[in-house]
């Protein structure tokens, strides 16, 4: 009787029991063991590592768990920190070995992670970087130091994260502007890979890489370069010009970075690479009307308006930024207005996009209906009519209607006003064909 009543319980107790998560390879589902799974994800561990508590989790399930400020332990509630983790390797190898047993099935082995780098490694590392870049002779071996630092960064967030607890933003930053006045051109594109592992840099490493010297080299990394340094170049420069006060830091040096910004914009690399250089290129015509001016006189705005035809949402309120501020400037408008597609593009762009966009594009066609001088009346008007033509009025009202910032809602309503006044003299296209605009500009 007691041998029945255990069995019964035994049943029960794993009918009560959660069905370990199949695996689906090739068309067949292959049940993980319970064991095998973190308790977080569910999934199968990668990188299993214990608690002092006892429970073993996958690496990026618990630290992830830990990041988010809850410093216990998900199953017993009791105080838990990254350094008491410890690699699971018996548990690991079991896991491995499974994986190999069932790779008829489908199932890949995993791979043996890689030991996590310490702040004593990270800092040992980082003492080599300075010194090599101070001592002469010393740049080859500063460059190998700073590609270690790269790919250990790359190889986890936990690495990433270590090195950036231990200042290497700072450290990288003050290499590249020791080494700056060499010229090694291929070592300081290995200390700016490090760099952009270690973003967003802090304020300290901006304001070194914003010296003269390190701006010097990051514009004709960016012009110059090989692909990857250009692309790293524009995303430091990036860093460097977005905080408060960069333009008084950068000085003389503005008009070459505009330069190159320009360059990176107008002869794309990589997507990434133009939405850097646009985000960059905004801060610096929004900061400062005479940046705008420069931009505008490297003829950017006609890049601008074609790129927006057929931009992504990310790119095109990205470019719609850049406009919008550029046209704060009088050769701004002038360049815009000169242009047969900006109002059609600016007017097809609102609702298409997002709400951003939307006031961004709203902003744009009102700095190019108001007159900034009487010089700019004709001109002006003539956009006017031209915004009436393909359909303006209508979706202004549109936007009224739904809703908007109270800043936008100011701008749309003196566009309607100003539109108002004209409207005999454009007559509302409810389609624009822009391959037929693009051939008449």
């Amino acid at each position: 009787m007691a041998l029945l009543v255990r069995r019964v319980r035994k049943a029960v107790a794993k009918a009560a029991a959660p069905a370990p998560a199949p695996l689906k390879q090739r068309g067949a589902e292959l049940a993980i063991p319970a064991h095998f799974r973190c308790p977080i994800s569910l999934d199968l561990m990668r990188d299993p590592v214990t608690a002092p508590t006892g429970i073993t989790y996958d690496r990026e399930g618990i630290e992830a768990w830990l990041d988010t400020g809850r410093a216990v332990c998900p199953v017993t509630h009791a105080p838990l920190r990254q350094e008491d983790l410890v690699p699971n390797h018996a548990i690991r190898r079991v896991i491995q070995d499974w994986c190999v047993a069932n790779r008829s099935r489908g199932v890949e082995r995993i791979p043996t992670p890689k030991i996590p780098v310490t702040p004593v490694q990270a800092s040992e590392l980082l003492f080599e970087v300075a010194e090599s870049a101070r001592r002469d002779g010393g740049a080859a071996r500063c460059a190998g130091a700073a590609a270690r630092v790269r790919e250990l960064a790359r190889d986890s967030e936990r690495n990433r994260r270590c090195f950036v607890s231990v200042g290497t933003g700072r450290v990288l930053a003050t290499a590249f502007e020791s080494l700056a006045t060499a010229g090694a051109t291929a070592v300081l594109e290995e200390v700016l890979a490090a760099l952009v592992c270690m973003m967003p840099l802090d304020e300290e490493a901006t304001k070194v890489l914003a010296s003269p010297s390190s701006l010097g080299s990051l514009v004709a990394i960016a012009k110059y370069g090989s692909l990857a340094g250009r692309l790293n170049a524009v995303l430091v420069i990036k860093e460097v010009v977005s905080r408060d006060g960069a333009l008084v830091d950068l000085g003389a040096k503005v008009d070459e970075v505009v330069d190159a910004l320009v360059r990176i914009i107008k002869a794309p690399i990589c997507p990434q690479a133009t939405k850097a250089a646009m985000v960059a290129t905004y801060h610096l015509a929004n900061s400062d009307e005479r940046v705008a001016a420069m931009v505008a006189s490297a003829e950017l705005v006609p890049a601008l308006v074609e790129a927006l035809v057929d931009a992504d949402k990310s790119a095109s309120e990205k470019a719609l930024a850049v406009l919008d501020a550029v046209l704060a400037s009088e050769e701004g408008r002038a360049s815009a207005r000169d242009h047969v597609l900006v109002m059609p593009v600016l007017v097809k762009k609102m609702f298409r996009v997002s709400d951003v966009a939307t006031e961004l594009a709203v902003s744009a066609m009102w700095r190019l209906g108001c007159k900034g001088s009487d010089d700019e009346e004709g001109v002006a008007t003539g956009c006017l009519v031209e915004a009436l033509r393909v359909g303006a009025f209508q979706k202004l009202l549109l936007l009224l209607q739904v809703g908007c910032r109270d800043a936008t809602k100011e701008k749309a309503t003196e566009l309607l006003k100003m539109l108002n006044k004209h409207k005999g003299l454009g007559e509302c296209v409810d389609a624009v064909d822009f391959r037929g605009l693009n051939r008449l500009s």
